[in-house]
């Protein structure tokens, strides 16, 4: 069964616009894991635009699925993960000015780098995650870091879906498959919708999580937070109706 994971990023940044606690943080994780999510997942920057440092500690405290951190693993996202001791840390190579994760890692290039990083991460009990790009070149290299999963980034996907969706998935389903023979678990995450999510889903059946924000977000204004949550639930659970 593959996961879905909801990235509240976009609640905090909602109650950052006015100050306050309105919309409450936490209370949405946990209204989010009642009405069926299976993990929430923050990313913290170091400018604080949205989830901050507080966040994060508060969650820790009341999450009950999984807690998924992700970021750029600076000294600053390793204390924080030293002290949140999340279910994992998903590793992303953005510095903190970008918008977005917009690329995944390099794992030839920075292959000592992550496996010291990850060597230090499964020391605080925590599963550990690379954004990866669909080259199936980077695939061993991540394997040989140690990391747990990589996560697929999925924006080429979605940008290219309605266009040739067949042409779209078509090396996604190549290096899940790689990463498949190498033993990694395998996440996606970056612009999934209610549109192409479902696709990923029939070609990649054994995706082990999806993380989902922006658009889940998006979707929740026009038909409420539970009933998005089912929907997304539904296009992964598709295969067993």
């Amino acid at each position: 069964m593959t996961k879905l994971s909801v990235n509240i990023n976009k609640i905090a940044t909602i109650r950052n616009a006015r100050g306050g606690n309105n919309p409450d943080v936490v209370q949405v994780a946990l209204d989010a894991e009642k009405f069926g999510s299976q993990g929430i997942t923050v990313h913290p920057r170091p400018d604080e635009r949205h989830i901050r440092y507080d966040d994060v500690m508060k969650l820790k405290e009341v999450v009950t699925t999984e807690f998924n951190i992700e970021g750029y693993p600076d000294k600053r996202f390793m204390e924080i993960i030293r002290l949140a001791r999340p279910a994992q840390a998903t590793l992303v190579p953005d510095p903190p000015h970008v918008l977005t994760s917009n690329t995944g890692w390099d794992t030839i290039a920075h292959q000592e780098e992550l496996k010291d990083i990850i060597a230090e991460l499964h020391e605080y009990g925590t599963r550990t995650s690379i954004f990866i790009n669909p080259d199936k070149k980077y695939f061993e290299p991540a394997k040989l870091t140690g990391t747990d999963r990589v996560e697929l980034y999925t924006e080429p996907y979605a940008s290219n879906f309605h266009k040739n969706k067949q042409e779209a998935v078509k090396p996604y389903v190549e290096v899940a498959k790689i990463a498949k023979e190498l033993g990694l678990g395998l996440n996606a995450g970056h612009d999934l919708d209610l549109d192409n999510l479902r696709f990923l889903k029939e070609n990649i059946p054994f995706l082990d999580e999806v993380s989902i924000g922006h658009a889940l977000i998006c979707d929740a204004l026009y038909y409420g937070l539970e009933n998005t949550i089912q929907m997304y639930r539904r296009q992964l659970e598709m295969e067993e109706e």
